[in-house]
């Protein structure tokens, strides 16, 4: 019967030209790799090796088998490095969870750093950050991007590590043709009159600044509508038709709109890798690492 040891010594051998260097690249001895080609052609009932002085060849039959195992053993070769990569990283397929306006600029290059290096599949589900800390708790994702209020940690506690990995200061979304874009500087008291597109999730860290801004000015925030669409949020204040509380990060360039701070705190948006306490798969540690150095890259190609 054939074995994978007999395919690999009939490549070494073509590969050198020599029984004595093939031993040596597979390191084993003379006698192994000639009792290993023995066999191969026994079974085969061919020649597949020609032995001189001068070292050792194969067969024009050797030739047409070897051709036709060294895929196969190319193959194998590639299952096992992956299986490796999969046993060293303590899973198949990673899973982050993620909200869209700064995954999409963080996880890609993190991604592609990740497998540059390590043979791990990955899988991002797009999620609010309450709900990924939920599917993080039940298992459904090993790890997250999350945001909230530095000054309101609203995921703070020991069951959860938070990783920071950047402080976005918030700003306001106003419409570029609108008359707010022509202020360098808003003063949310003098506006009064502005509507608001607000997140439909109270304790969104958007919406809670916005709050405290208006309480601590003894003003109600107007309301717009509510709404989680990132686009809708956009269109809307494209229009003209009120403003938003976002990050620069969070900012669709295909709508006609512009940010500005404000007079006011706004505060910042802390975003944060996330993980369950205890032991994590490997893989959850190196993405940590990786999107430690992108967001850092990132934070300072924006400042500079």
């Amino acid at each position: 019967m054939m074995n994978l040891q007999q395919f690999r010594v009939l490549q070494a051998v073509r590969e050198v030209g020599s029984l004595n260097r093939a031993a040596e690249v597979l390191g084993h001895g003379v006698p192994t790799v000639t009792h290993h080609l023995r066999t191969l052609e026994s079974h085969l009932r061919v020649q597949l090796v020609e032995r001189a002085r001068s070292g050792a060849r194969l067969t024009p039959l050797g030739e047409s088998f070897a051709a036709e195992i060294a895929p196969v053993l190319e193959r194998i070769d590639r299952a096992e490095q992956l299986v490796t990569a999969q046993r060293d990283a303590g899973v198949v397929t990673l899973r982050i969870g993620s909200f869209s306006s700064i995954g999409s600029r963080l996880l890609p290059a993190a991604i592609a750093e990740l497998q540059a290096q390590k043979s791990v599949r990955v899988e991002v589900v797009e999620a609010e950050p309450s709900e990924v800390v939920r599917m993080l708790h039940s298992g459904e994702v090993h790890a997250g991007l999350i945001y909230d209020i530095p000054e309101l940690p609203e995921f703070a506690g020991p069951e959860l590590r938070l990783r920071t990995l950047l402080d976005e200061p918030y700003r306001v979304m106003v419409a570029r043709d609108g008359q707010l874009a022509k202020q360098h500087v808003l003063d949310v008291e003098q506006m009064g009159e502005v509507a608001w597109v607000s997140s439909r999730n109270e304790s969104e860290a958007s919406v809670r600044v916005l709050n405290r801004v208006y309480r601590s000015l003894g003003l109600e925030v107007r309301e717009l509508m509510r709404s989680d669409d990132l686009y809708m949020i956009h269109g809307l204040v494209a229009e003209g038709l009120g403003c938003a509380l976002t990050t620069e990060a969070a900012v669709d360039t295909g709508f006609a709109v512009e940010i500005r701070p404000a007079k006011q705190d706004l505060g910042t948006r802390r975003v944060s890798f996330v993980t369950r306490t205890g032991p994590n798969p490997a893989a959850v540690g190196w993405m940590g690492e990786i999107l430690e150095t992108v967001a850092a890259e990132r934070g300072a190609a924006s400042a500079g």
